[in-house]
């Protein structure tokens, strides 16, 4: 199994590969936290960071996979998130609706036996993938950003068991990873889950010649589920994108009008917010989950 190590701080068509893959192959991610492990204890605060291209959400990667063209979609299966023993949740000076009167401060989790201890407050970590995704071919996105290629988008459900597809927007996809949250609630209301260090091992795999315009997370098991994330920097704009593509997948697969299907979704389809820590500058990112129709066959296949 290759390990990937080297970290890059935007996705972008001119990252180098840190390594290739071929479809089918499994992978591990070696990540740091969202601070580049730079809040070495709780003296430290965000005030004190360079939060800029090269300082905020490292991923490891990008590794090219083999066969992936423009038009294809890559297939990303988490196999696992191992998480060290200690994360870290910060508060800054313009990061979520309760920003105004909030002081700097770091405070470190201890990670023992799957739990977190939050003050005298125990829960269970549910290990999540922040930033994931491949590189657009047009400008650079920092990793901290969030878009059509995937991204920063702090999605919870993006953990063990689940399945991501990625538009392929430049030969080899260019996949990356990173910020890693050993727990993170919906929102993300101070800007930060517990950031922590992580090992993330996946499988590749490529989907020829598919259109999709966002990335599309699929869950498995009774109640398994197909998500469409977007953002945009106000709710309406990412609403509307993420109904848009769902709207478009489900008129492929059931033969349905729009009208039809607009109707559906408002019937069974609902609208989740993932990372809503405004007013950062951060997009907004949401997903649209909808349940799995088997008789009509796959949403995205």
């Amino acid at each position: 199994m290759q390990i990937i190590q080297d970290q890059v701080y935007a996705f972008s068509k001119n990252n180098k590969p840190a390594t290739t893959a071929v479809p089918g192959e499994v992978l591990q991610f070696v990540t740091k936290d969202c601070f580049s492990n730079r809040i070495t204890d709780e003296t430290v605060t965000m005030a004190t960071l360079d939060y800029g291209y090269d300082g905020a959400n490292p991923a490891a990667g990008p590794v090219y996979v083999e066969g992936a063209q423009p038009g294809d979609v890559l297939v990303v299966d988490i196999y696992n998130i191992e998480v060290a023993d200690e994360g870290t949740v910060a508060t800054d000076d313009h990061c979520g609706p309760l920003f105004e009167g909030t002081p700097y401060r770091s405070k470190k989790v201890p990670i023992v036996d799957g739990m977190a201890q939050f003050n005298e407050v125990k829960f269970p970590i549910n290990p999540m993938i922040g930033v994931i995704g491949t590189a657009p071919d047009g400008e650079d996105v920092i990793d901290g950003y969030v878009g059509a290629h995937g991204g920063n988008m702090d999605n919870h459900l993006i953990t063990k068991g689940t399945r991501l597809y990625f538009p392929v927007r430049v030969p080899g996809a260019l996949l990356q990873m990173g910020d890693v949250h050993a727990a993170m609630g919906d929102g993300e209301l101070c800007g930060t889950g517990i950031e922590i260090p992580a090992r993330i091992t996946v499988r590749v795999g490529v989907l020829k010649n598919f259109e999709l315009h966002w990335p599309v997370l699929e869950t498995f098991g009774p109640e398994g589920r197909w998500y469409v994330n977007a953002s945009g920097q106000e709710y309406n704009e990412a609403v509307m994108a993420a109904a848009k593509e769902l709207q478009r997948l489900l008129m492929r697969i059931t033969g349905w009008d729009a009208t039809d299907t607009y109707m559906y979704m408002s019937l069974q389809s609902d609208v989740e917010i993932s990372q809503g820590c405004k007013p950062c500058e951060v997009q907004l990112s949401l997903r649209i989950g909808t349940p799995k129709l088997s008789q009509f066959g796959p949403l995205v296949g």
